[in-house]
């Protein structure tokens, strides 16, 4: 008789172990993660597009900072 209460307190309190703590902590350690690998994807992307801004700028500055070559090379001299 003792053996069966044992038994059955012993089922409810896995029971409640497992459904109470266990999955729950489960859930929210994946929810968590797949947060934080989103939250890293998104800044991943935040960067590409910054880093591809940023060298279209540089070069259409570069470009047209530097005026064209035209013709011969002249050499001056200085006048005093």
């Amino acid at each position: 008789m003792w053996t069966t209460i044992l038994y059955i307190l012993l089922a409810w309190f896995l029971y409640n172990l497992i459904f109470k703590f266990i999955i729950p902590v489960y859930r929210a350690s994946r929810k968590m993660k797949q947060q934080f690998r989103q939250m890293h994807e998104t800044m991943q992307e935040q960067m590409r597009q910054q880093q591809g801004g940023q060298s279209s700028q540089a070069q259409q500055t570069g470009s047209s900072s530097r005026p064209k070559p035209a013709g011969d090379y002249i050499d001056f001299e200085e006048v005093k």
